[in-house]
């Protein structure tokens, strides 16, 4: 009896001891990859395994935690989340163009004929009041005539009468020199001197030698020379509207022109141009240049970069931006070899900086280099730890202290889906009534999405909640349908929903409001709502 005791007091004791935790190995880059024998080898990359970290058995999908030797082979590299000048650099291609309140054109004021020229070619260079032309006009011959008879009258014709017959000649083209000296003379004549109007060069000639002109009486006047001074030239470019939040009037502009390889002349932004071209949506830039060499040519290319700076934002290296369709997204470094994937909001993007708008802070550790491979493990893991393998862009929402049920919104998805392909068909057909008339059942379908969507304010599409407003004509239309149809576009092509229920996306490279934007549709032919008949094919579909 005292043996059987005994068994039972040491069974007990031995119950109650801990039992020894067995290692576990697994692969330095596939981790979710284990073994609980030494040796073993990776099924996927055929790796040795190695022991696993202890502490680590509930792991956060979103936590990617790697071994010592994964670390060496990925080789991340991370850099500050810091407040800093944004700087960007912008380079545009433009034209010189001659300074246009230094362009004049000459013009012959009394009909007649040409009898000789001056300047006969283009290019030429002029000194204001230099000939260019000599006309003969009848005209002009009656005219001095009335004027030396009034002269030569003296006392029997009044001085209004004088004043009006010497105006007369002015206005035919005769200068006041040329008046004295006819009033020295009293020789009238019918041959008339055009002159130039200042100094400049000669950048058009519209007559010839014996050529009439103004024979037609309704015509007041005949274009024969044009003049521009290039001591000053244009440089005018296309800025994009994104571009327009970075330049002002003032900021320096370095240019070269292929003409003077090396040379770079930097001047000042002039103007910008409020009216947007609608069709290429851009405005036009001036930059003032010097030229009094006359180095450079008038209509040629040339190209300038513009250092565009925004002082005093939060700033993340772009390097560190992953793009998850819509929604883009950073490694945070959490303790040594730990990467959270995290979901920031973008604002501006600079040369090798972007503005972060929400989800960092200045001093935040985020990863620069490695952080594709992270991504691809972050995702392959979720689908090991969790068993799903379509997830929001691979990232799972972040831990809760109240966990709640994740909200499947796909029905609501869809439905928006259907009623933005439905909407942009009138819009195709430039039927602006019918677009109206689709409008409420698109709102209707965007205020349940968003209803539903678990990102609330900060989907994506929150900020169309108001934007498809009730349009004046169909350009106003398009204008609110586009942002919003892209953004819809690339939610649904992230989810795959037209994969799933046969729509099709299509892509166009050179909207109006965007200059890419997307669309959705139900029929394979592409019909583009941002144009509709005025480039109804402009389209490509993406898969």
């Amino acid at each position: 009896m005292k043996s059987l005791l005994s068994l039972f007091l040491l069974l007990a004791v031995a119950l109650s001891l801990p039992a020894a935790t067995a290692t576990v190995y697994q692969c330095p880059m596939h981790p979710w990859i284990k073994s609980d024998k030494p040796g073993d080898k990776c099924t996927i990359c055929g790796m040795d395994l190695v022991a696993a970290p202890a502490g680590d058995a509930a792991a956060d999908p979103n936590l990617v935690t790697l071994t010592p030797a994964g670390a060496s082979v990925i080789g991340v590299q991370t850099a500050a989340v810091t407040r800093a000048p944004l700087v960007r650099t912008l380079r545009v291609a433009g034209i010189v163009e001659d300074d246009d309140t230094r362009h004049r054109i000459i013009s012959a004021r009394v009909p007649g004929r040409v009898e000789k020229l001056f300047v006969n070619y283009v290019g030429a260079e002029v000194r204001e009041g230099e000939p260019l032309a000599t006309v003969y006009s009848p005209e002009m011959l009656t005219a001095q005539r009335q004027y030396v008879e009034r002269l030569k009258g003296g006392a029997a014709f009044p001085p209004s009468e004088r004043a009006t017959a010497r105006e007369r000649l002015l206005d035919l083209g005769l200068s006041p020199e040329e008046i004295d000296i006819l009033e020295h003379t009293l020789e009238p004549t019918a041959m008339v001197n055009v002159r130039a109007s200042m100094s400049g060069t000669v950048v058009a000639r519209h007559v010839y030698e014996g050529q009439e002109l103004n024979k037609d009486q309704a015509e007041k006047e005949t274009r024969l020379f044009e003049i521009a001074d290039f001591s000053s030239m244009w440089f005018v470019f296309d800025a994009y509207e994104p571009d327009l939040a970075w330049l002002r009037v003032g900021q320096p502009v370095a240019v070269t022109v292929a003409s003077q390889p090396g040379r770079v002349l930097t001047a000042l932004i002039a103007f910008i141009n409020p009216n947007l071209d609608p069709m290429t949506r851009t405005a036009k830039v001036r930059v003032v240049l010097a030229n009094h060499d006359h180095a450079m040519f008038h209509q040629q290319t040339g190209y300038a970069t513009v250092r565009l700076e925004i002082p005093d934002v939060l700033l993340a290296p772009r390097s560190a931006v992953l793009q998850h369709g819509a929604e883009p997204v950073v490694f945070l470094q959490q303790r040594d070899r730990a990467y959270l994937i995290r979901r920031v909001r973008l604002g501006r993007v600079g040369d090798d900086s972007v503005e972060i708008l929400g989800g960092l802070s200045a001093g935040d550790q985020v990863v620069t280099e490695g952080g594709l491979l992270l991504d691809g493990q972050a995702q392959l893991a979720r689908a090991a730890i969790t068993g799903e393998t379509d997830s929001h862009h691979g990232i799972s929402p972040e831990k809760s202290a109240a966990p709640t049920a994740p909200v499947d919104n796909y029905p609501q998805l869809k439905s928006l889906a259907f009623a933005a392909a439905d909407a942009a068909v009138p819009l195709a057909a430039d039927d602006f009534a019918g677009y109206k008339k689709q409008l409420p059942a698109l709102r209707a379908a965007l205020l349940a999405y968003l209803a539903t969507d678990p990102a609330g304010p900060d989907g994506s599409l929150a900020r169309f909640r108001q934007a498809l407003s009730d349009p004046a004509d169909l350009r106003a239309a398009r204008r609110d349908f586009e942002p919003f149809s892209t953004e819809l576009a690339d939610v649904a092509r992230a989810r795959h929903l037209h994969h799933r229920e046969g729509l099709h996306i299509f892509q166009c490279p050179m909207s109006p409001v965007l200059g890419i934007a997307r669309w959705l549709s139900r029929t394979a032919s592409a019909k583009n709502p941002f144009f509709g008949s005025a480039m109804p094919e402009c389209g490509d579909e993406l898969n």
